[in-house]
């Protein structure tokens, strides 16, 4: 129950879906990069649940449940089936080569913190949780909308676009504790609603 230690976590683990995110970037593999997003997903239902324990907050052990179901289990499911029925393995050339990509990547990134920093007035009593994680939120959100550019394949364009909407609800979840039940069910009818269609 100790509240610093739960900071540490949820900025440790928010650290991680930023790795996962610039790990998509670089990765043409579709099945590793549907992968990859399932893991960034459970990431994210892990930290909604943390914030859930250290903040008793127990109306978002639902949308950390539902990120787990949907995002990070039923999602990826369905996107490697559609993976192994259109038969392509790889994505073909990106507009931008992975390196270059990358450095574009860690440019948004340093973006994201300064953005992030302009937010952290420690003076006021925000914690460092919000301030780390907002910068991290940034990012993904940031670096899901540059693959969603970027990249030529619809498959990975959907990726893109769910690992920004993950940007979304990483910043709601750490910010506010949470957006209302309702929103939270809307967003992820979305979600499913979006892969079918894009599929």
């Amino acid at each position: 129950q100790n509240p610093e230690f739960g900071a540490r976590l949820v900025t440790l683990m928010a650290a991680l879906v930023l790795v996962l995110q610039i790990a998509m970037v670089g990765q043409r593999s579709l099945i590793v990069n549907v992968r990859l997003f399932g893991t960034q997903s459970f990431l994210l239902a892990a930290i909604a649940g943390a914030i859930a324990w250290y903040n008793h907050a127990p109306h978002i052990y639902i949308a950390a449940g539902l990120t787990l179901l949907v995002k990070a289990i039923l999602v990826p499911v369905l996107l490697e089936r559609l993976v192994g029925r259109i038969g392509i393995r790889h994505e073909i050339e990106p507009i931008l080569n992975v390196p270059l990509s990358i450095l574009i990547s860690g440019g948004l990134t340093l973006v994201a913190y300064i953005v992030g920093a302009s937010f952290y007035h420690p003076e006021a009593g925000t914690g460092t949780l919000g301030h780390n994680t907002l910068s991290v939120a940034i990012s993904v959100f940031l670096i899901g909308f540059f693959m969603m550019i970027n990249r030529r394949k619809a498959l990975t364009q959907v990726l893109a676009l769910l690992s920004l909407e993950n940007g979304v609800f990483l910043a709601a979840i750490c910010l506010t504790y949470g957006v209302p039940l309702i929103v939270e069910i809307g967003v992820f009818f979305d979600v499913l609603v979006a892969v079918m269609v894009l599929a």
